[in-house]
């Protein structure tokens, strides 16, 4: 039996794999999965995990499940698989369906967990969330919990807020993205190799984010500790709240929780 088998092994399942035996919490050997995108597959198969022929093997074969599929696809995946759920564990990393949703939609023997990581989990730098309400037995929530520790930070939510939490931790990477391609473009503009200015902007952004969590000061306080009277960083700063950057921001999270 394999400790995980993995039903999808698109770039969230990938991320996850990766973060798992990198960080020496599972081999290999540990961990199965299958997709019904060959290319996915492929993919997954060069992490060296165990390839199944379909999802009823991989849960067959499986001592605790993730689901990593589209919210579209769900309902279909796990009414193919139900009979084989029966008495098994159950984590979902689909984006809308929580402790409720599962409850109606599983037998009522199977155990689960709802969590939501993001893609720095590949890094050992992942923010995951675990949904409160669920129904794991105590060693297999302390199994998935003191893994996915491994894989970064994680922070147990109640239901209620899953969908502003994953809004910002699950959604916040691809934001943080475009601010360092558009901080690199900013520096490439004034003369700095685009190699050069991606480090910087990518160590700033690491930085400035370990600071605020190590200290715990306030993100505002640190933002004018750096800032001189008349210098170059409230420059910078005024142009930022010209451009309505705070409410950009504060937009994108709340577009992020409708559509979740």
């Amino acid at each position: 039996m394999y400790k995980l088998g993995f039903i999808g092994l698109g770039n969230m399942a990938s991320a996850l794999i990766k973060g798992l035996i990198s960080s020496g919490y599972l081999n290999k050997n540990d961990i199965c999965g299958f997709d019904i995108s060959e290319k996915a597959r492929i993919k997954a198969r060069e992490s060296g995990i165990h390839i199944c022929s379909n999802n009823q093997e991989t849960v067959n074969k499986s001592e605790l499940i993730i689901i990593a599929v589209k919210p579209q696809y769900i309902e279909d995946a796990v009414t193919k698989i139900k009979d084989n759920l029966k008495g098994k564990a159950f984590v979902s990393v689909v984006l809308g369906y929580g402790f409720e949703k599962y409850e109606n939609l599983l037998d009522n023997s199977v155990r689960h967990l709802t969590i939501m990581p993001n893609t720095p989990v590949e890094v050992g730098e992942g923010m995951i969330l675990l949904e409160e309400k669920h129904s794991l037995r105590e060693e297999e929530w302390k199994f998935i919990k003191e893994g996915l520790e491994k894989c970064g930070s994680i922070e147990v939510i109640p239901s209620h807020l899953m969908s502003a939490a994953g809004a910002l931790s699950g959604c916040g990477p691809a934001y943080l993205y475009m601010v360092i391609e558009a901080l690199a473009d900013g520096a490439v503009k004034n003369g700095i190799p685009r190699k050069t200015a991606y480090k910087l902007a990518s160590q700033t952004v690491i930085g400035a984010g370990k600071m605020q969590l190590i200290s715990g000061i306030h993100p505002g306080v640190l933002k004018d500790n750096v800032t001189s009277p008349g210098g170059s960083t409230i420059k910078g700063l005024k142009a930022l709240e010209d451009g309505n950057i705070r409410a950009a921001f504060i937009n994108a999270i709340d577009q992020g929780c409708q559509i979740q």
